[in-house]
């Protein structure tokens, strides 16, 4: 036998022992799917420079696939604990239960200086960088939303600001004098009258007209200035 026979004999053989097609593991699969579940969430969330560190977590006896697995989604909720249901359709209906840890990162809204509880935000308050946020459900992305409003609570240099913490400031104290303001067909009549309420722009107060004692409720749309909210005739 020649040299050349003997190559061509041993290369079926060689062949025969490799796999037909290189099917992706199950656990890359599950990986691939949870993955794809975080990019959508954090599009949906406007969240820029998010970056994804997965650790997959198999059942305790995996199903031996020669090919592709069916991956469907049962929670995402948390990201720390994502659960997937993998079938392996040559191996009959039965379905395992997957468990994904995910550690998520992006460029998020940050404090640069200490924040009273109540203190109106400003530019000075806030910059941007990137930061763990797998147990922050609501970070604040850009500063434009919250520069203007104030903080529910006290917040440190360093904290990630949060959507949840943010609130509207009171425009309005309880007690204030205002000016109500309504405009009919092109005709302003402002009245004097007495917050009855507090209220942020916006907000929905009782306001006693002060010539004539009667309470209406008034939308806060200034400092010291309300409109009605059904457009009320005003008593002169």
């Amino acid at each position: 036998m020649t040299v050349r026979a003997a190559r061509l004999l041993v290369l079926p053989i060689v062949l025969s022992a490799l796999p037909a097609f290189a099917a992706p593991s199950i656990v890359g699969q599950v990986e691939e799917a949870a993955r794809a579940q975080l990019e959508t969430q954090a599009a949906a969330s406007g969240l820029a420079d998010a970056r994804f560190e997965l650790t997959v977590v198999p059942p305790r006896v995996a199903p031996n696939c020669p090919g592709p697995v069916e991956v469907d989604t049962l929670d995402t909720r948390q990201a720390s604990r994502m659960r997937f249901a993998v079938r392996c359709p040559q191996a009959g209906a039965s379905r395992l239960e997957y468990i994904v840890r995910a550690r998520i990162s992006a460029s998020v809204v940050v404090m640069a200086a200490p924040l009273a509880a109540n203190e109106l935000i400003t530019d000075a308050h806030l910059t941007v960088g990137q930061r763990d946020i797998t147990s922050i459900a609501d970070p604040v992305v850009a500063p434009i939303d919250a520069v203007g409003q104030t903080s529910r609570r006290s917040l440190r240099a360093g904290d990630v600001l949060r959507n949840s913490s943010l609130t509207a400031p009171v425009l309005v104290k309880r007690g204030d004098a205002v000016v109500m303001i309504a405009r009919i067909e092109g005709i302003e009549v402002s009245m004097a009258g007495e917050a009855l309420d507090a209220g942020a722009k916006g907000a929905t107060i009782r306001v006693k007209n002060s010539a004539s004692g009667q309470t209406l409720r008034m939308r806060v749309t200034a400092p010291g200035t309300v409109e009605p909210t059904d457009m009320p005739r005003l008593n002169r």
